[in-house]
């Protein structure tokens, strides 16, 4: 059954989600609802041309920090010192950047205009982060989400150059903020490093323990 939305700031058990992971529709993207919806392990994903759809996957491909996998190559590269990576220095030229970024499979993006503005207001209230990977000048990769407890909801990443996005995450890794990082949406260049499945369960015991 999926859920329509009001006004009211509360949303259904987690575990009523349909198969594909889809919850609810409706509601809004204040920095409450938003917020609310991180900590319950869901996340809202929709294109223009939709209503706000709001999803929480029976199972999570997440990253533990202290699972993390550096091949050989991608050591040497961050040796190189090619790469100079900072982090929330320019988040709304990360998402912008991660919105413009192509993908396999999908035509357009699911970084609305609406989406931007709201994790922008997030950003700038202390709830989203950035990282921002820099050859010289130029931006040439990074990642953003939301940080919640010690758990950090990566929402996307980007890379104009090779590895760029991997030097982004290893360093968010290292910091030692997180004990771990949803990465959402499977990859095999993210399982090579160390990402997995876990079941929904163990992901939102783990987002409630890390806010006790």
């Amino acid at each position: 059954m999926i859920f329509r939305l009001d006004e009211r700031l509360l949303f259904p058990e987690p575990g009523l989600a349909e198969p594909g992971g889809l919850l609810a529709v409706g509601g809004d993207l204040s920095t409450q609802r938003l917020l609310l919806a991180y900590q319950n392990g869901i996340f809202p994903w929709y294109s223009d041309d939709s209503p706000i759809l709001w999803y929480s996957p029976h199972e999570r491909f997440v990253l533990y920090p202290d699972e993390l996998k550096i091949s050989k190559s991608m050591r040497q590269v961050l040796r190189s010192n090619r790469f100079r990576v900072t982090s929330n220095t320019c988040f709304a030229d990360v998402i912008k950047a991660c919105s413009n970024a192509p993908r396999k499979g999908q035509d357009g993006t699911w970084i609305t205009g609406d989406m931007q503005e709201a994790y922008i207001k997030l950003h700038n209230e202390g709830y989203a982060h950035s990282v921002e990977v820099w050859e010289g000048s130029i931006l040439i990769g990074g990642l953003y989400g939301v940080w919640v407890g010690d758990v950090f909801c990566g929402e996307s990443m980007f890379s104009k150059v090779s590895n760029a996005s991997k030097a982004a995450l290893i360093y968010w890794c290292e910091t030692g903020n997180f004990k771990l990082i949803d990465c959402q949406v499977h990859t095999h260049h993210l399982e090579s490093m160390g990402a997995r499945m876990i079941s929904r369960e163990q992901y939102i015991a783990a987002l409630h323990n890390s806010l006790l």
